[in-house]
């Protein structure tokens, strides 16, 4: 827009409309001047309006802002950005809104239309096709409607950076299954024959690992270069997608291009993969593939064709990045159809995102902060290199296992309320903010929010919630449907309280619904008052609920209900030191409700010289990252000034052998197994707790409603035993949801 239009623009709003009001429209002009007779056409021409506005305007005048966008959809073939430039203030917020609840749609992606699918005819393809396919698979001509750019697969899992997906169908608001075999379910790991290179202990020779498949059905895609496997190739925390560089038929080989992190491993139940991206497998409705070297698109519709909306996903970038801004708000959106991020949020301070849907993206819903890429050329944890980079994810995990103290530039009081984020490849939401070197709290919020079916792509690290820095809060929200964790935590004194938690870990093992682990400074969080129910599954033998992981401390686990959670722990402590359990309901667990491993005389006797040598991972992160002898640690939490002291024997450290952990005031219902204590000095002081194999009172089992009634016998026999605020989890209200 030049100057001259600028200023005719500025006049007309001023002449015409109310200065803190502009109307937005698919069908507007952006040489409009913003009425809602005259809207403008998109979110740029609104932005750059409103900063007009703001120019013209004597800051002692400046009011509240509202663009109001009308109904309909917003292709972005870029990422629509909010700067410093484009800040609110108190009192004097910017929004971006829905007019009137109408449904609008963001899309990082493009409409194919009806028109332009036909029954499948390449004669090549027929034949791939299964024969049950071939008089229903439909084709569409990509490059004929303008799309060249296909994305491309790409490894991704444990040790990996988070990276877009290719391109992704959606079926009105429903991401399509690219064909996959088998369509439930999955496959077995056969005899290893070579486990291929392991980077994870610093073998960078980069030679993929070999097996005997275990389902003749390989034997149809041999010949086809582009089939990529995706599972637990080793352990059950770690997945992977690595692509088949060849298959011999006869020996019933598998060959693949790449190691896997902790190279190849079978034999436990969680070790199997599905097979994706196969022509040969599209045998349903629903499933599709494309051809890159013809762009041709292939579809087993679901439904009538002529009356759904049919999208592919384009845009790697985040849909929409508030770069560095403050007080603007984002309301009653629907962002979907990236290959990347929805919401990118870098600096700052309040800003809302609410009552927003959030679905069908390759990567993660919403980020506060920065993520990393990786420099290091190889798969790798202890080896790891990169630097911190704004808009993507990449190797967020990685980057903050080296480095614990990173400050990603999260912003401050920033609040997600209200949203549903679903659909995501690679985790929910992101929040971080605060400092975790000087404890400055962030203040960042999700609540009331539903996140659910996050692990589309990535399984490890991809949570529904990540929390990381410092005072941060996660409540009333219902995380659901996930392979892996539903809340991984980094940092301090962030608290997690009233959220619905359930079917969670499913198709892992060494999971949980909530994970802190593997430095002890990460002090001061709090569980409680939460539902956890439906937390793994009794076949894998080593799911928990509540994971303090490798010396884990300082965590209070209060109020909470868990019900039908986890094999191997519902809290479980890998010798962790002030981790309180108290006023917790504990209900039919498929394992032991409490688990304390004193794991340096247990499983972790030989690791002692990588936690606690001289460049251990806890020397390294409770003195050079922070100092816990000095401030603010030694002022904050005096319990953990002497955790690297040496005791008279002059070679075991204080943080070796767990203390201070208490057990108390808990009822357990129906518990097959209690308490399990595991090596020498696994220390835990239990108070009064009430174990029973019947029903203490609850108002109405059969329908999880597991608030006490008011003259339940756990109040007598559990003396002081508080009531736990249950009608208040989970999410207070869902307004207008799309």
């Amino acid at each position: 827009m030049n100057l001259l239009s600028l200023l005719l623009l500025i006049s007309l709003m001023f002449a015409h409309v109310d200065a803190q009001i502009l109307f937005v429209a698919p069908s507007g002009n952006d040489g409009n001047v913003g009425t809602m007779e005259k809207p403008l056409r998109t979110l740029e021409g609104a932005r750059d309006a409103v900063r007009a506005l703001r120019r013209a305007t004597p800051a002692r005048s400046f009011q509240a802002v509202t663009v109001w966008l009308r109904g309909g959809t917003y292709h972005l073939p870029r990422t629509f950005e909010l700067t410093r430039e484009d800040a609110g203030f108190p009192g004097a917020p910017v929004t971006y809104a829905a007019y009137n609840h109408e449904l609008v749609r963001l899309s990082g992606g493009m409409s194919i239309p009806p028109s332009s699918f036909r029954p499948a005819s390449d004669r090549g393809t027929l034949l791939r096709l299964p024969p049950e396919a071939r008089q229903h698979v439909l084709q569409a001509d990509l490059r004929a409607l303008g799309i060249r750019d296909f994305g491309k697969h790409r490894q991704f899992g444990h040790g990996l950076p988070v990276v877009p997906a290719p391109m992704e169908l959606f079926w009105n608001d429903s991401v399509m299954q690219l064909a996959r075999y088998p369509n439930t379910g999955a496959i077995d790991i056969g005899p290893i024959l070579d486990p291929g290179s392991m980077p994870r202990n610093g073998d960078y020779s980069n030679r993929g690992g070999r097996f005997q498949y275990t389902d003749s059905r390989h034997a149809r895609w041999a010949g086809n270069s582009n089939v990529w496997l995706q599972g637990f190739f080793n352990h059950g925390f770690a997945d992977d997608k690595i692509r088949i560089a060849s298959m011999d038929t006869l020996r019933r080989e598998v060959t693949l291009s790449s190691p896997h992190m902790y190279s190849l491993g079978s034999g436990q139940n969680f070790n199997q993969y599905v097979a994706l991206n196969v022509l040969e497998e599209l045998d349903q409705p629903g499933e599709w593939y494309v051809d890159n070297s013809t762009g041709l698109l292939f579809l087993w519709p679901p439904g009538d064709i002529t009356t759904a909306r049919v999208s592919v996903s384009l845009l790697e970038q985040p849909l929409i990045a508030l770069d560095n801004t403050s007080y603007c708000t984002l309301s009653d959106l629907i962002v979907e159809n990236g290959r990347g991020l929805g919401i990118s949020i870098e600096g700052g301070a309040h800003n809302r995102i609410v009552n927003c849907v959030v679905r069908n993206l390759g990567t993660v819903g919403i980020m506060l902060g920065q993520g990393a890429r990786q420099t290091f050329p190889h798969i790798t944890a202890d080896d790891y290199e990169g630097v911190p980079a704004s808009r993507e994810v990449g190797s967020f995990h990685s980057h903050m296992y080296l480095n614990t103290v990173w400050d990603r530039n999260s912003g401050e009081d920033h609040v997600i309320e209200g949203c549903e984020v679903y659909n995501t490849g690679s985790g929910g939401i992101i929040l971080g903010g605060g400092s975790k070197k000087d404890l400055v709290p962030g203040r960042n919020l999700v609540t009331d929010c539903r996140i659910h079916d996050f692990n589309r792509r990535n399984k490890a690290g991809a949570a529904g919630v990540i929390v990381d820095g410092c005072g941060n809060r996660v409540a009333h929200n219902e995380i659901y449907n996930a392979d892996l964790q539903a809340i991984y935590t980094h940092g301090n004194d962030h608290l997690f309280e009233y959220n619905h938690v359930h079917h969670v870990a499913l198709n892992s093992n060494d999971a949980s619904a909530w994970y802190l682990g593997r430095d002890p400074s990460d002090q001061g969080n709090v569980v409680r008052w939460n539902f956890f129910h439906h937390v793994g599954r009794p076949d894998r033998k080593w799911m928990m609920g509540v994971y303090c992981d490798d010396a884990t401390c300082n965590v209070r686990i209060e109020g909470n209900v868990f019900y039908r959670v986890a094999s191997y722990g519902t809290v479980y402590s890998n010798g962790g030191h002030d981790i309180v359990v108290k006023n917790n309901i504990f209900i039919e667990g498929y394992g032991p409700a409490y688990q304390l491993k004193s794991m340096w005389y247990d499983f972790g006797i030989s690791s002692i010289p990588y936690f606690f040598g001289e460049k251990g991972i806890y020397t390294r992160r409770l003195t050079k990252a922070v100092d816990i002898r000095k401030p603010p640690y030694s002022e904050r939490y005096p319990k953990l000034t002497d955790w690297l002291d040496l005791l008279p024997d002059g070679q075991t450290y204080v943080g070796m052998r767990p203390r201070r952990n208490v057990f108390d005031r808990n009822v357990l219902v129906k518990h097959e197994e209690t308490f399990r204590l595991v090596g020498k000095y696994a220390q835990t002081d239990f108070g009064e707790n009430y174990i029973t194999d019947k029903d203490p009172g609850f108002v109405d089992a059969e329908r999880l409603v597991f608030q006490l009634k008011d003259d339940s016998e756990v109040y007598e026999k559990v003396p002081g035993f508080e009531r736990i605020p249950f009608e208040k989890i989970g999410p207070r209200s869902l307004k207008n949801r799309k």
